[in-house]
């Protein structure tokens, strides 16, 4: 008699035993030849017979065939050792091979009761016993009633799932034991359609996600990661406000800014130097209005405010996420949970193997192998990634190139549809030159940062991946922020002056910032790599590739008999076609990527949060799509934190102070504006301030060749031009040298960078420490829980006595409890 749940599970051919665990592999010759296998040259004959030729008339493919019978051979002799151990394990198989899908086998897995009870107990699982106990006190303090009308608030909010609802209560938990398995119970919960509906759909992108549930079917590594992509959203959203806020501020005041108005100024008449050699000649000015108001929108007194308030954001963040990890450790009976020690990985002790029979047979070849260990391995690697860090830089390098010679021959074109918005098209060309080289680069890093650590043969698996993220960090890292940090920092920093340029490769002038600076292009370069990295990148990758990988598996089945085979496709086989699961480092290193751009720069691009949520908004609910729909169920991992990223959270998080800090002092110019209004403005105001930033130049000192090739553009003579930088005038005693000040301001910007990045690191700290890791209310929990369960098993030991005395059977064992989802 089959279950009553048999149309909910599958099962053996038998109807009894449920399938727990399905593994695949490729059957590339029919059964009947099986058999035959162990002697190749049967087989290779059998073929030959089948085929109608002469042993004689094909040697190679003889040869061919004979080394792929013996390849195949050996695959199955280790399949059925590997079957074996299982069998010992005490689980129990059924294979299916090329029954509905051709040169595929399956391999059933059942778990006896037993061998789950008696593996539960080896990794002193907990299971919920019977008792249970209040979790919130119900009281009239100040935190309990806000903690209420938050409940009631949020309560539209939550997924329609039955035991996501609000909840007083909680059961005891306590390690399993087959001697106390009469107190405890097992939850039983099919899922994966509640998943489907009330997680993996746009629809309901509003509402919190069911960790628990995700919990259930994935695993604690797989719901920690999408609590913290949900933590992480909903940080952002007060972010976004603020980012928003502060754009707007200089929205409204554009128009009463001084220094852009003096730019608009027709009146003020001052003619600028040429931006390159021989092609470009004298500008106005004026003609860099429009770049002067946009420079206002992210450049203005409330990027300070912003800058020191993401850096607390950033600090805010990680401690709501480790008291909201520790809130989910305690609900999912983790508090007490350590890591075991891994087991080594099949290709460490594959190359422990090879070690040792080379040592064996040959000790020469052995001292020769020892020349290439660890540490040789460990330097090659660093030399690789080192390299690649080079080939970034070569490729911000050919960029820079580009921009240049763009520049330069668009000044030269006769037409006037090309001379115009010149500065503008370069600009967008080069940054999205940029974006498409980072997602190439990107696949490419990640393959070269896992064939290194394929390569250093890491002995456990958390070693594999602590290794892979860390390189895949620092080259994906470097590839992302390499084309940003040379925008902010050293464009426009080391071109010379007129007169005296430096050049690059002997005739290309290095390139400079417009004359609001270069925060503006800073800034449309990070709108170009957010927007792009999400839109591409991120959802074209997650949603074309996948749909393309299955629709090519799904091709290798006729066309004709899809349809049919479909409908009598039991679940496993189905499963066949979906995506393998990678792991979750491509998730995390997406989410670590998008935290730099909202944290390391934000202090030019008040914006980036409020992409980040809009992105993060359709991300999870992507991500959920795609671990429901598209891949196959990942193995569950027990964990209680997310691991590394957290470290690389607080770096970047570390690092941004010190970014934004250098990004306000010496990207922008606040500082210069700051220090002109207090110490040389006549009246303490900004009026004056274009003017003061301007030095002088005399177009007789050009060097030869270098002059402009139209000197009469502007329709005048031009005898003095201006350019932007604190320099002695031509008639001074010392021309063309850095006045005082320059070097005021240069001190005032050393002096910035050092007081905000101590002033916002100090207030990190102690919001740090002002907020405890752990919760108050979850410490307590902890400590009455341990207290009832000693109460519980007293209870029990007292309760056993008394039906001994009385000759009462012993209680029952292990029940189940269904669930509301069941």
């Amino acid at each position: 008699v089959k279950p009553k749940d048999a149309k909910l599970w599958p099962y053996f051919q038998d109807g009894l035993r449920r399938i727990d665990y399905v593994l695949t592999y490729h059957v590339q010759k029919p059964q009947s030849t099986h058999k035959q296998s162990s002697k190749s040259c049967l087989c290779c004959g059998f073929r030959r017979e089948q085929k109608n030729l002469p042993a004689h008339e094909d040697p190679e493919l003889a040869a061919q065939e004979q080394r792929l019978d013996y390849h195949e051979d050996d695959q199955r002799l280790r399949r059925e050792e590997f079957e074996e151990n299982l069998r010992e394990m005490g689980l129990e198989m059924e294979k299916e091979e090329g029954t509905k899908l051709p040169g595929v086998g399956f391999l059933k897995i059942h778990a006896p009761w037993d061998v789950l009870c008696r593996e539960a107990e080896f990794m002193k699982l907990k299971m919920p016993t019977i008792k249970v106990y209040c979790l919130i006190n119900q009281g009239s303090s100040i935190a309990e009633k806000v903690n209420v009308f938050i409940q009631k608030v949020t309560a539209p909010l939550q997924p329609n799932v039955g035991e996501n609802q609000t909840e007083n209560e909680k059961p005891l938990s306590y390690p399993f034991s087959r001697e106390k398995q009469h107190l405890m119970y097992v939850i039983l919960v099919l899922s994966l359609q509640i998943l489907y509906e009330q997680w993996a759909s746009y629809s309901i992108f509003y509402k919190y996600q069911p960790i628990g549930l995700v919990r259930k079917y994935f695993g604690e590594k797989v719901g920690l990661y999408f609590a913290w992509l949900g933590v992480y959203t909903q940080m952002l959203i007060p972010a976004a406000i603020v980012g928003v806020i502060v754009f707007l501020y200089g929205c409204a005041t554009v128009d009463d800014n001084i220094p852009s108005m003096e730019v608009c100024d027709e009146r003020n008449n001052i003619t600028m130097c040429p931006m390159c050699d021989r092609a470009c000649s004298y500008w106005k000015l004026v003609t860099a209005c429009g770049t002067a108001r946009a420079s206002h929108l992210f450049d203005n007194a409330a990027t300070v405010f912003f800058a020191i308030f993401m850096a607390l954001w950033a600090t805010m963040f990680m401690e709501h996420w480790k008291r909201r990890q520790m809130r989910l450790n305690y609900i999912w009976d983790l508090t007490s949970f350590e890591d075991a020690e891994s087991h080594p990985r099949a290709e460490y002790e594959f190359h422990v193997m090879k070690k040792s029979l080379k040592k064996e047979q040959s000790p020469k070849v052995v001292s020769v192998a020892k020349l290439f260990d660890y540490k040789s391995i460990f330097l090659f690697c660093s030399f690789v990634c080192s390299m690649q860090i080079f080939v970034t830089l070569a490729i911000v390098f050919g960029v820079v190139l580009y921009r240049v010679s763009i520049m330069t021959a668009l000044h030269m074109s006769s037409t006037p549809t090309f001379r115009t918005n010149i500065r503008a098209t370069v600009k967008t060309t080069a940054a999205i030159i940029n974006l498409i080289i980072i997602i190439i680069m990107d696949e490419v890093y990640g393959a070269i940062a896992r064939w290194l650590t394929i390569m250093e043969v890491p002995k456990t698996d958390k070693s594999f991946e602590e290794r892979l993220i860390f390189k895949t960090f620092i080259l994906k890292f470097a590839n992302a922020f390499t084309p940003i940090v040379y925008l902010a920092f050293f464009r426009g920093r080391i071109i010379g002056r007129p007169g005296k340029y430096l050049y690059v490769m002997g005739s290309y002038r290095m390139e400079e910032c417009a004359h609001a600076g270069c925060l503006m292009e800073l800034c449309i370069q990070l709108c170009i790599t957010m927007l792009g990295k999400q839109l591409i990148q991120n959802n074209l990758f997650e949603i074309g590739v996948p749909k393309l990988k299955k629709m090519l598996r799904q091709r290798k089945i006729d066309k004709k008999h899809q349809e049919e085979l479909n409908k009598t496709l039991h679940r496993h086989e189905k499963d066949h076609f979906l995506g393998p699961f990678v792991g979750l480092n491509p998730e995390y290193m997406e989410m670590i990527i998008q935290f730099g751009m909202v944290t390391l720069f934000v202090a030019s691009f008040p914006l980036a949060p409020l992409f980040a949520l809009l992105n993060n908004v359709i991300e999870i609910r992507l991500d959920a799509k795609k671990f429901v729909t598209e891949l196959r169920r990942p193995i569950a991992v027990r964990a209680k934190d997310i691991g590394v990223w957290y470290t690389l959270l607080r770096g970047i998080s570390k690092v941004a102070v010190i970014v934004n800090a250098f990004v306000i002092s010496f990207t922008s110019d606040f500082i210069p504006r700051l220090v002109y209004q207090h110490m040389y403005s006549a009246d303490g105001t900004l009026h004056g301030f274009v003017n003061h930033t301007l030095s002088y130049f005399n177009v007789s000192h050009f060097q030869p060749g270098t002059e402009p090739m139209q000197p009469m553009h502007l329709g005048y003579k031009v005898e003095v031009c201006r350019y932007k930088d604190y320099r002695d005038p031509p008639w001074s005693a010392t021309p063309y040298e850095f006045s005082r000040e320059f070097w005021a301001i240069l001190a005032a910007r050393l002096a910035f960078v050092i007081v905000f990045q101590n002033v916002v690191m100090l207030m990190s700290d102690f919001v740090d420490w002002l907020i405890p890791d752990i919760p108050k209310d979850i410490s307590i929990q902890i400590h009455k829980e341990r207290n009832l369960i000693v109460e519980l098993f007293m209870k029990e030991e007292r309760g056993k006595k008394y039906r001994n005395t009385i000759g009462d059977p012993s209680p029952q064992p292990l029940r189940s409890r269904p669930s509301s989802q069941a």
